[in-house]
């Protein structure tokens, strides 16, 4: 689900890499997820968690650039390594967009400050490429899920192993898919009934 001025389709988590405009001039790479709205014209959210160089970028600039790639290697940089550039867009960025943000809720889980984040384009964003390819979390443990329940009548494998790898699978898909992981999902499990042997082992 998106807005005309979001240059990609946004279902479920979609997993994107935010530039932030830091104190010494740089722009600093973090990923973020961005939660797509149940409604049409609802903002899309986004979660900073900790004292984060984007939370405080956000604050001190109001936004940011959001923009998608499929090279897993930039997610790897973005999320546990400190990336600053001098250009806000990635050179191998198939879609971005200049975004506002502004902080709607905070709160903590155990001992970890978060912050809710309502993020609304300020213009139209920018397709480098004819189709981009985004990330959803959910779409991958979709396909994990298969694998595993592909292997759960085979005596290689061990069940117990398997059926903790769908419980994951099934978190996630409800967590970070839309409605088409969900529903690959709920097929799934009809299919293999992996859900009445985790009750049946319990």
């Amino acid at each position: 689900m998106t807005s005309d001025d979001w240059p990609v389709a946004l279902r479920g988590v979609t997993e994107s890499i935010v530039a932030t405009l830091g104190p010494n001039d740089r722009w600093n790479m973090a990923a973020l997820g961005l939660h797509a709205p149940d409604e049409p014209g609802e903002p899309v959210e986004a979660t900073t968690w900790g004292n984060t160089r984007t939370k405080r970028n956000f604050h001190r600039q109001g936004g940011g650039v959001v923009q998608f790639t499929a090279d897993p290697r930039e997610f790897v940089d973005a999320a546990v390594t400190i990336r600053e550039a001098d250009h806000p867009v990635l050179p191998n960025a198939d879609a971005w967009v200049e975004v506002a943000a502004e902080s709607v809720e905070t709160g903590t889980e155990g001992d970890t400050e978060w912050e809710r984040w309502e993020l609304r384009p300020t213009e139209p964003g920018t397709v480098a490429d004819e189709r981009p390819l985004t990330i959803n979390r959910g779409f991958g443990a979709v396909i994990d899920a298969t694998v595993a329940a592909s292997r759960l009548d085979v005596p290689a494998y061990e069940t117990a192993t398997l059926l903790d790898r769908l419980s994951y699978f099934a978190e996630t898909v409800e967590k970070c898919g839309g409605p088409r992981e969900r529903a690959a999902f709920e097929t799934l499990s009809e299919a293999t009934e992996w859900r009445s042997r985790v009750a049946d082992d319990g």
